[in-house]
């Protein structure tokens, strides 16, 4: 792949995978200030400006294996007038974020191929960007809800497991970062949601 080609395709996988972040953290702390939390407005993480989201391993992360993380938004559940429920709201919010835009994304790719007309200097990039975000999406959906510590997914099974199972499941928090970080480092992770992800890319676009 020459320098051409690598500039080309930072230009049309930036726009949507700093979007699809952005908008999957800023959906956790929407719905954390709308349950009472107001910790990441206080903290200005309340903003579309990827810059604030930005977590610098899981940008490299993505350019290295296609998977990536922003850095997650501070929640405080004590706020929360039911702090499981609160939780499992505030998680689901994030993965659902990033559902409707690969759903959006896809609804607008399509629409795009009803437009023959339009200039190949704006059709060809927006065509790309759309379809490369209905796949960045998926995979953020896909990749945060898996079960693991600290990803949305673990504070999803906690909301739904029954109490004393959960405190059960709550104590081995401290290794899920060590876990992950051994599943991504080994591949793991890839080898596991990359063929999902790509079943639902096949089948929105």
């Amino acid at each position: 792949m020459d320098i051409n080609q690598i500039i080309l395709q930072i230009i049309i996988l930036a726009p949507p995978f700093l979007f699809a972040l952005t908008l999957h953290e800023l959906a956790h702390g929407y719905v954390a200030l709308r349950l009472g939390d107001p910790t990441a407005k206080n903290e200005g993480r309340l903003t579309m400006n990827p810059l604030k989201h930005l977590d610098p391993i899981g940008v490299l992360a993505f350019i290295l294996i296609r998977i990536g993380w922003a850095k997650p938004v501070p929640v405080n559940q004590n706020y929360f007038k039911n702090p499981r429920k609160g939780m499992l709201f505030v998680a689901l919010a994030g993965p659902g974020a990033n559902i409707f835009l690969a759903v959006a994304s896809a609804l607008l790719y399509k629409v795009l191929l009803l437009l023959p007309m339009l200039p190949m200097a704006v059709g060809y990039p927006l065509s790309a960007m759309l379809k490369a975000s209905v796949w960045i999406n998926i995979m953020l959906a896909l990749f945060n809800f898996l079960p693991i510590p600290p990803l949305d997914g673990s504070k999803i099974l906690l909301g739904l497991l029954p109490p004393k199972a959960a405190r059960s499941y709550e104590r081995y928090e401290t290794y899920g970062f060590i876990l992950v970080l051994i599943l991504f480092l080994t591949g793991i992770i890839g080898k596991i949601i990359l063929p999902v992800i790509d079943f639902f890319y096949s089948f929105l676009v």
